[in-house]
């Protein structure tokens, strides 16, 4: 039988609707009815060509819930109509270095959902029972996609940030006020957390809505701020920001660089560095992030703030997040 799916043909083009053959679940892996599919910069930075290595023709989408229709042979973990979530990591070799050392994020041989296999922009798609994660009670599929990877990738960045903020009281910058940034605040003001959030000049429905979520100030880069930095997270693709974290941060304090991509980082003065002041990058997740943070999420709870699209206007929510025209997650709904 045939399932709707928006097909992306050759980077930089628009995806396309398609009527495609439903997959069938392979040994150790689960069929799943998409309920709702996250809309990721990532998927941006597939669309565009900016990440060069994707399966084509391909279906985007890696912030996937949706119910389980059938079981390949062996699976164990789940059962018939379950709900689970899909992540972006979606297999890794499990013997490298990498992996033995929990590190499968940066396992070389790693594969990733809506890249190298088919996603959840359609109404169907296949996962490995061992990349899939059990959704918290209390959220819907809609206001849980977000959270399996803009929430994810979030918090792996503020885990790393953590190293250099006090137990509380520490000051955060979140340059780039989108998805993940939107949920981890709710986060660091959990912790006790002062968070000041940087936008690109000019948005300011950002900035406010950083502050209806408990910013202490929001306002763009280019602006002065009241106090110095413990941390700073870029969420923004801009390597440009990383000298203006980095001017910003007092000393002992760490930039983390949160995107798969970022354009270049201008040359810097070693002045900028100086004073035991680090950067370090985000890659992908593991599923001991999402085995920490779901539950954590459900705890606070965090709440998404999400825009939703009909299958056939993934386009649309692509552009809208191009330009900044939703403040949150924006959601694809098959």
């Amino acid at each position: 039988m045939p399932m709707r799916a928006m097909v992306l043909s050759q980077p930089s083009t628009a995806l396309q609707l398609q009527s495609v053959p439903i997959p069938q679940p392979g040994a150790a892996q689960v069929q799943v009815r998409v309920l709702a599919c996250g809309v990721c910069r990532t998927d941006l930075h597939v669309v565009d060509g900016e990440l060069t290595q994707p399966k084509l023709p391909l279906i985007p989408g890696h912030q996937i819930v949706g119910t389980i229709t059938a079981l390949g042979a062996g699976v164990e973990r789940w059962k018939m109509g379950q709900v689970v979530g899909i992540p972006w990591l979606s297999g890794s070799c499990g013997g490298c270095r990498y992996c033995r050392g929990g590190h499968e994020n940066l396992c070389d041989d790693a594969r990733y959902t809506g890249y190298q296999i088919d996603g959840g922009f359609a109404e169907y798609t296949v996962a490995h029972q061992d990349y899939c994660f059990a959704i918290p009670a209390g959220y819907s599929a809609e206001q849980a996609a977000p959270l399996l990877c803009a929430g994810l990738i979030g918090y792996r960045a503020y885990r790393m940030a953590l190293e250099t903020l006090p137990p509380a009281d520490g000051v955060l910058g979140l340059y780039g006020f989108g998805a993940a940034a939107h949920l981890l605040i709710q986060v660091a003001r959990h912790d006790g957390h002062r968070v000041f959030a940087l936008t690109r000049a000019g948005d300011i429905d950002a900035q406010q809505f950083a502050l209806q979520l408990g910013a202490e100030w929001a306002g763009d880069a280019t602006q002065v701020l009241p106090d110095q930095l413990d941390a700073a997270i870029i969420f923004a693709p801009a390597g440009e920001l990383v000298p203006t974290a980095l001017r910003a941060l007092r000393k002992g304090g760490r930039v983390v660089c949160a995107g798969i991509h970022m354009s270049d980082i201008p040359q810097f003065s070693y002045d900028l560095l100086w004073g035991e002041r680090s950067i370090c990058s985000v890659a992908n997740l593991t599923r001991r992030d999402g085995e920490e943070f779901l539950p954590l999420a459900a705890s606070i709870p965090i709440h998404t703030h999400i825009t939703t699209y009909a299958l056939e206007q993934a386009n649309r929510a692509l552009d809208d997040l191009r330009a900044g025209r939703f403040t949150g997650a924006a959601v694809v709904i098959p």
